[in-house]
């Protein structure tokens, strides 16, 4: 059979000049492997159209690239390496290269004090960009964690008390009828408010840092917080879980400035923006505090 030259259209002249600064695909399937975990992850792939006169960029080009990354251990080092080829394939074409990769990282993390540990998924996105500049890299990042509210807490202890005291103003208090009181239904007549709570950050990696920080990021983040959600328990874990929230109130001020502190000790880390989210159970909206430190919003 006669073989016949393809046409390549993207090859043609643009009929309207004009730069564009970022072209390529986005939602595209790829297996990454993090904290030595195989997850499914989505990559969105492009690069700027430096070139007014040229119609289009060579998408297959930058797919194919994405290749390096599968089955490997998410590096930036890595991912560095795709947005040279990036470039490299659109040399005249493009002065800047860029790549989100998202997906959900896989943990396994151990129960409180039983020795049950179980999986838990940590959702990221790593923002990559290259240009004239070098590497610019930013890690998106949600931890889960439980937060109780010391105002419920507050309140609880007062009705706690009142019942107390009408139900031994005329009963003698000894050890014993203390101790069983305790241990009834009116010694829990009232109860703080727990909610499951988040918190999003997004992270600017310092230049020269290869191996990916996810992993030492969640053991900081829960570790500063007190209260990470848990997996697998026994009852001695969720009677653990229980004492660490009673001593662990926080309004979300609290959580957000003790993440603050975490974030500007932790090293590697150039900027950061944070949000934090209780998603009140009293009330039908949420609470939400935010920081930052050497950010500039895009």
């Amino acid at each position: 059979m006669e073989q016949h030259t393809l046409t390549d259209i993207a090859a043609a002249p643009a009929t309207r000049l004009g730069t564009l600064s970022w072209v390529g695909m986005e939602g595209i399937a790829l297996p990454l492997k993090v904290a030595g975990q195989a997850i499914a992850g989505r990559a969105s792939a492009g690069v700027s159209l430096d070139d007014p006169t040229a119609r289009g960029i060579h998408m297959s080009r930058l797919y194919l690239a994405l290749a390096e990354l599968e089955g490997q251990e998410l590096s930036l080092s890595r991912v560095a390496g795709v947005l040279d080829a990036f470039l490299a394939s659109h040399e005249g074409l493009s002065r800047q290269a860029f790549l989100d990769l998202e997906g959900e990282a896989l943990l396994r993390r151990p129960a409180l004090i039983s020795p049950l540990s179980g999986w838990k998924t940590y959702p990221f996105t790593l923002c990559c960009r290259r240009d004239a500049q070098g590497l610019h890299v930013i890690l998106e990042l949600s931890v889960g964690y439980s937060s109780t509210c010391p105002c419920s807490a507050a309140l609880a202890r007062q009705l706690i008390q009142q019942a107390f005291d009408e139900d031994f103003v005329e009963m003698p208090v000894t050890r014993e009828a203390v101790h069983a009181w305790l241990g009834s239904e009116q010694g829990v007549l009232a109860t703080p408010h727990s909610q499951r709570s988040q918190a999003h950050l997004s992270v600017r990696l310092a230049i020269g840092l290869d191996e990916l920080p996810l992993e030492a990021l969640v053991e900081r983040v829960e570790k500063a917080l007190g209260t990470a959600l848990q997996t697998a328990v026994k009852r001695i874990d969720e009677q653990a879980f229980a004492l660490a929230n009673g001593q662990n109130l926080m309004f979300c001020e609290d959580a957000a400035r003790r993440l603050h502190q975490t974030l500007r000790d932790l090293p590697g880390i150039g900027g950061f923006a944070l949000r934090v989210v209780h998603a009140e159970s009293l009330h039908a909206h949420d609470a939400v505090a935010r920081s930052q430190w050497n950010w500039q919003e895009a």
